[in-house]
Formats: C-alpha cells, structure tokens, sequence
C-alpha cells in the first residue's frame, strides 16, 4: 500500500502509487514507527520542497527521519505553502528568495520566509484561502473553484489532478474574486519572474 505521502494544492495528504517530480518535507517526522499519522500534518513551519535525488542518498522512506513528501510540481508545492530546499535546490531557493517580499534591499533569509509562509498557509489547522482578484493572478496560482484547484498558465485554467493537468474551457472573468490557495508572497514570487517547475502534463494540456 503506497504511504499518505502525496500533497494536493490545499496541503492535503493522501496516498498514491505514482511520487511526482519533487519530493520534501514539513519540518521533521510527524509519522508514527506504523508509517501511518495522526492529527499532525507538519512538524515544524519550515515546509520545503526538493529534488528527487541528490548527491547519490539513499532514504527509508518514513523511517526514522522526517516524513518524506511528494509534489506533482513545484507549482503544487507553491500552492500548499511549500518553498524551494536551499541545501539541494541552492539555485532555485536564492532566486525565490531574492524576489520573496521583504524589509529592505536584502534577501530574505529562510527563517523570516517560513515564518511569512506559516501564517500565510494555514488558518489554525485548515488551508488558508487568500480572496483576490482573478485577473491580478500570474501563472503558477492556484484557485478553488467548487472544491476543485485549477492552474492558472498562460491565461487558461488546468484541472490538477494527481497524475497531471487536464485542459478545460472554464473561463473566469478578470474581475471575479476568488478563492486563491497559492499563499500571497508566493504570488509575488511568480509575479515578480520566478520560473516555477511544471509537470509536463501542463504544457500538452495548455
């Protein structure tokens, strides 16, 4: 049986067979030594996203150390409240980081981004939903339309599910509030040029 390991663009957890194109975490362990949870969904506010593999380590996934999680994308990570690994994803974090709104000229240190991020995402235990203007969103936002998280790319809507995007004709207008789940200094991030990592169903869907 595949583990809870999968995150969904509300930040949920639920298992399936397939990982996607990157994995990370939410702090540390919050699994029990059952590989099954409890209550918990993060062990600690900082919520990273990373490569699959990096410099040849080997993991027991849900072993002992933290509890290993998978994304569909780096723009699914975005919209559960997940930021780029600055250890194996160096590149990728310093860029985030240089455009992720912050006091000053100087780039935002990982703490005060977790820290943002945490407040940003939840609203006590539940995802946090930022109401917004549709038509202010950049590529790589994610909104809920009638429970369903839909990708915002190239002004057209893609259906997330968990093995890709499905195109649809749905057309929202610009000036329609609606529920945005991708948290707003991430928003700032992708309106700012920051070039998220897509799942390749994104492209043939769009």
């Amino acid at each position: 049986m595949p583990l809870q390991s999968r995150v969904d663009p509300f930040g949920e957890l639920f298992a399936d067979a397939s990982r996607g194109l990157l994995m990370g975490n939410r702090g540390g362990r919050f699994h029990d030594d059952e590989q099954a949870l409890g209550s918990r969904r993060w062990a600690s506010r900082q919520w990273i996203c990373c490569r699959l593999s990096f410099n040849g380590r080997q993991r027991a996934v849900w072993g002992r150390s933290y509890t290993e999680l998978f994304f569909l994308d780096e723009v699914t990570a975005f919209a559960a409240g997940h930021r780029p690994c600055f250890e194996c994803r160096r590149k990728d974090a310093e860029a985030f980081a240089a455009l992720f709104p912050s006091a000053g000229d100087k780039r935002a240190r990982a703490d005060d981004v977790d820290r943002v991020l945490h407040a940003e995402r939840l609203d006590g235990r539940a995802k946090r939903k930022h109401l917004l203007r549709f038509g202010d969103l950049p590529d790589g936002a994610f909104i809920d339309l009638d429970g369903n998280a839909y990708a915002i790319r190239g002004g057209l809507l893609l259906r997330w599910t968990s093995a890709g995007y499905v195109a649809c004709t749905m057309s929202v207008e610009a000036s329609r509030i609606v529920p945005v789940l991708t948290p707003p200094s991430i928003l700032s991030v992708l309106t700012a040029g920051y070039q998220p990592l897509w799942h390749p169903s994104a492209v043939a869907g769009g």
